[in-house]
């Protein structure tokens, strides 16, 4: 299943690991580190993050290491400004009255 950006955000423990790995490159096992829940739970979120192409697994040895592709949130910062756009506009309209 091709997953979007859009999908990879919506969830707030998605958001916090995109947070850590824009820090640093790393192993699952130290992402999971920082959260309680299961080790598990988290390799299904970075496996959504990694279909949405915002994190890129590398295996080696016996370690996968995670790192961030935060190029992809230029999707969400364009489609973001086209309603910033409008509503400044519309704020703009409002001062004029």
């Amino acid at each position: 299943m091709r997953r979007d950006v859009f999908q990879a955000i919506a969830d707030p423990t998605r958001r916090s690991i995109l947070g850590l790995l824009a820090l640093q490159t790393l192993t699952l096992n130290a992402i999971a580190e920082n959260y309680q829940i299961s080790r598990p739970a988290v390799s299904k979120h970075i496996k959504i993050l990694n279909e949405c192409g915002l994190v890129e697994i590398k295996d080696v040895g016996r370690e996968r290491y995670c790192e961030a592709r935060l190029d992809k949130l230029n999707e969400v910062s364009v489609w973001v400004e086209q309603y910033k756009q409008f509503w400044e506009q519309r704020f703009d309209a409002l001062e004029c009255i």
